[in-house]
């Protein structure tokens, strides 16, 4: 009996099992859905709807570079117990093996294929977040980071040199996005109604001091264009001060291991992940 996407939905939706193992059942059961639905309670893999819908907000990030490609996934689930689970982490490399094998850049079914036996085992409701795969230019210089907690991690790629100083500094890069957590790389990448409603938040505590109230509006609008660049220098990656020599900004630090690799460099990619973000 040809078994019809229809099919595979209205058991899906009658069991909450995954679209491959309600096809599998249908399968092995002649097209019968009675069956089938009885075949995936007995596999357990049924009533997972309901565990589709609790919360996933722990999981681990798993970073792995491949030749000239950066990977990362996020594999979220329940409970901490269960993100530190042994299956669980050979779970997350196996979706990183799949991503390279097949050269994947977002989650794919594959993903979720290799995912659902360990949801049936565990019975813990578990997710591929994400899938993200960065390019690493030929002469450019990458590395990644991820901590001890599993849950924050970094990637940077510097253009213009493969120099071991410059790896080096890659390196040291994401030690410093992992600690610092910028929220953009560069002011150029500041959304300008972020800084709008920045400068109505800072013009309002301004407002509401008695000491800005007899000065001009000239010193006003410099005190505040002033807040505002200290604030877009604290959230702004190549603007704060380097996590290994905090008398030099990002940017001053680039410069200069640039001139000890005899290359001008710049940013490919300068990224911070976090669970669930």
């Amino acid at each position: 009996m040809a078994i019809t996407a229809a099919d595979v939905k209205a058991l899906r939706e009658a069991t909450g099992a995954g679209m491959m193992e309600c096809k599998k059942a249908l399968t092995e059961c002649n097209g019968d859905m009675a069956e089938a639905e009885k075949y995936l309670k007995e596999k357990g893999l049924a009533a997972m709807a309901k565990r589709s819908e609790r919360a996933t907000t722990e999981g681990r990030l798993f970073i792995r570079q491949n030749g000239n490609k950066i990977a990362v996934v996020e594999l979220t689930c329940e409970t901490d117990f269960v993100a530190n689970n042994a299956d669980f982490i050979a779970v997350g490399e196996k979706l990183l093996d799949v991503t390279f094998e097949k050269g994947y850049t977002k989650v794919e079914a594959d993903h979720e294929a290799i995912l659902e036996p360990l949801k049936v085992s565990i019975r813990e409701n578990m997710k591929v977040a994400k899938v993200e795969v960065i390019d690493v230019p030929a002469d450019a210089s990458a590395s990644f980071y991820v901590h001890s907690d599993k849950k924050t991690g970094a990637v940077v790629v510097v253009k213009g040199s493969t120099a071991d100083v410059v790896k080096t500094f890659a390196y040291d890069c994401c030690l410093h996005i992992a600690a610092f957590t910028p929220s953009y790389t560069s002011k150029k990448d500041v959304p300008e109604t972020y800084v709008a409603e920045q400068k109505e938040i800072f013009k309002a505590q301004m407002d509401q001091d008695e000491k800005m109230a007899g000065k001009p509006e000239n010193v006003k609008e410099g005190i505040l264009q002033g807040k505002i660049n200290k604030h877009l220098a604290e959230i702004c990656f190549e603007d704060q001060m380097f996590v290994k020599d905090d008398k030099k900004t990002v940017t001053a630090k680039l410069a200069e291991v640039g001139k000890e690799a005899g290359a001008t460099l710049s940013f490919a990619t300068a990224k911070l992940f976090v669970l669930g973000k």
